[in-house]
């Protein structure tokens, strides 16, 4: 499929020091979703990134679409590690013309692509398929780590 490299291997699993092949991490709802579930991959993955210094992207509308008004533990301490991107105007206008040249409706996908994209990172997610499409219907590749 177009616009996808699955990253199927020991993803961080480099030794200390050794260069990464992405600059950095974001969080999709998915991934939200499994911390707030104590998934172990997850929290071994959150981990290994903080440990080498990584600090995950978490776009706003992501959070959004996880967050249901607490307490959400797991979910809050994962958050203590991220770092927070706003739906800017701009980022705003790419997504929505993402969402249209992919045809397909969901906002949020259309910006943690974007993003990610922009920032050239990894995206841990649990359903890869919407992100490549639309990464794909970009022209662009994207890595994704299925959790």
């Amino acid at each position: 499929m177009a616009g996808i490299t699955y990253d199927t291997g020991a993803l961080l699993g480099a030794e200390k020091g050794s260069r990464a092949l992405w600059a950095g991490i974001t969080y999709d709802t998915g991934a939200l979703l499994a911390a707030e579930k104590g998934s172990r991959a997850l929290w071994a993955l959150h981990k290994r990134a903080l440990d080498r210094g990584l600090r995950p992207t978490v776009p706003a509308c992501v959070l959004a679409q996880a967050w249901r008004g607490g307490p959400q533990a797991q979910l809050s301490r994962l958050l203590s590690g991220c770092r927070f991107e706003a739906l800017t105007e701009t980022a705003s206008r790419l997504s929505g013309a993402a969402c249209a040249r992919s045809k397909r409706p969901d906002v949020v996908d259309a910006s943690v692509v974007v993003g990610a994209l922009v920032r050239e990172d990894v995206v841990f997610t649990s359903d890869p398929d919407d992100l490549a499409a639309i990464a794909g219907a970009l022209g662009k590749r994207l890595v994704l780590h299925r959790l």
